[in-house]
């Protein structure tokens, strides 16, 4: 699927799927991709060829996404989509705060936690239903119960990412009909953005 959410921009509420996503990954045995940048693409495409005990969706942005080269190496984020979320920045010193993220959002993220400073993680979550299936060993070191300060940034309904960020934790999400407007306007307008995560976290 492409054209994932209110980044289309101009053309409307009508098409812009805020609820897909959700929609999609309360199906039963599906996993859904929602990758960060060319890397995370290419290990989408690997996870959905190599899975053999059921389907995969691939969800695409239309607008531009930002490259991760400089945070991760090419493997590190094509086994992170295997494994569903992985650590893209790790702290400095303490963990004071973990911001997880999916698909165009992910820069948003990348930007949040230069602004926060040294102690905020970004986690890039491309695949909750294979992050899901990992071992709790490395789910508690992606996610640390030690740390209850988190928000989640996705373009679209908030619901289910209240199980990553606890009940203490934000969801920077699209709880409404979108506008017409371009795309950039349209997050701005609906806080998904940098500033939003910041303010989820403040």
């Amino acid at each position: 699927l492409t054209h994932d959410s209110v980044g289309v921009g101009e053309d409307g509420p009508t098409h812009q799927p805020v609820e897909t996503v959700s929609g999609l990954r309360v199906i039963p045995n599906l996993d859904v991709i929602r990758p960060g940048d060319q890397e995370e693409v290419a290990g989408a495409y690997i996870c959905a060829m190599e899975r053999l005990d059921g389907p995969t969706a691939l969800i695409f942005s239309r607008q531009k996404v930002v490259s991760l080269n400089d945070l991760a190496s090419v493997q590190t984020r094509r086994n992170g989509v295997a494994k569903g979320a992985y650590i893209l920045k790790k702290e400095e010193g303490d963990l004071e705060c973990i911001i997880l993220a999916t698909g165009s959002e992910v820069g948003h993220a990348i930007e949040a936690a230069k602004e926060i400073g040294a102690g905020a993680r970004v986690v890039s979550a491309p695949c909750l239903e294979r992050f899901d299936r990992q071992p709790a060993e490395y789910q508690a070191d992606v996610l640390p119960s030690s740390c209850t300060k988190r928000v989640a940034i996705e373009a679209g309904v908030s619901g289910l990412w209240y199980k990553y960020v606890g009940l203490e934790g934000k969801v920077v999400g699209i709880d409404r009909f979108g506008i017409s407007a371009p795309g950039n306007v349209v997050m701005d307008e609906l806080g998904l953005n940098a500033a939003g995560v910041i303010k989820a976290l403040s």
